[in-house]
């Protein structure tokens, strides 16, 4: 006589045995989902950053002269912060709607932003330039002449080998970690203790910045700044061919 045979079901441990192989596979998953968002944010930010380069240039061919910075305690799109000369502050963060380029990184946070002051000062009438610069023809349009110089130096470390001097503007992403960056909401993060990152970040309550160096360099551990910057040959080649130089 057959006997009826309940069927058999897993034991606690079974149960529990799969519930850790699950974790582990999802646990491996994540991991790499990661590492794609972080790679698609770092790209999405490169991108807008060689839009800014580029929408800088234009400002200056249209205007004869570099945008100012907005003011980075603001808390709604705003213009460029300028008086009748000049700019109010040579630092703060990127005047995205007088540039028509995105308000903020991928990560969320502001771009930071400085402009040496020949380059952003008043377009016409200028008849004093850097140092050491005295152009064949003064402008009738431009802040600054064929000769005119900047006044950042990008570095490689604080106080290290320099990448590339008498820049015009520079303008940072503050990346993943966002230290010193500055939010939509025109609020300041944690600093953070790297010094490469603490040489890039905003100062005297977003009107400053600590010296005009600012570090580019690999990412590490602790470094994640994207930086940018307009070299004075590029940028007086472009307002050359346009006619507005000299």
């Amino acid at each position: 006589m057959n006997h009826y045979q309940r069927p058999r079901g897993f034991t606690l441990t079974e149960i529990a045995v799969v519930l850790v192989i699950i974790s582990l596979l999802i646990g491996g998953m994540l991991v790499p989902l990661s590492a794609q968002q972080d790679s698609r944010y770092y790209t999405e930010t490169q991108k807008s950053l060689d839009e800014i380069k580029d929408a800088l240039t234009g400002y200056a061919i249209a205007n004869g002269r570099l945008p100012c910075p907005a003011l980075a305690t603001t808390t709604t799109g705003t213009a460029e912060a300028a008086t009748s000369s000049g700019c109010t502050n040579l630092a703060g963060v990127l005047p995205w709607a007088t540039l028509g380029v995105k308000e903020v990184d991928a990560w969320g946070n502001r771009f930071t932003y400085r402009v040496s002051a020949e380059y952003a000062r008043t377009a016409t009438g200028q008849t004093t330039f850097t140092s050491g610069c005295i152009p064949d023809t003064t402008p009738a349009a431009s802040a600054f002449a064929l000769c005119s110089s900047g006044d950042m130096t990008i570095r490689s470390t604080a106080g290290g080998t320099i990448l590339a001097n008498t820049i015009p503007a520079v303008v940072i992403s503050h990346g993943k970690n966002a230290n010193g960056a500055y939010t939509n909401q025109g609020t300041q993060l944690d600093s953070g203790s790297d010094a490469d990152e603490l040489d890039n970040q905003l100062t005297g309550g977003g009107t400053t910045t600590a010296n005009t160096d600012f570090v580019s360099k690999t990412p590490t551990p602790t470094f994640d700044d994207l930086v940018i910057w307009l070299s004075p040959n590029v940028i007086a080649n472009r307002m050359l061919s346009a006619g507005k130089l000299p």
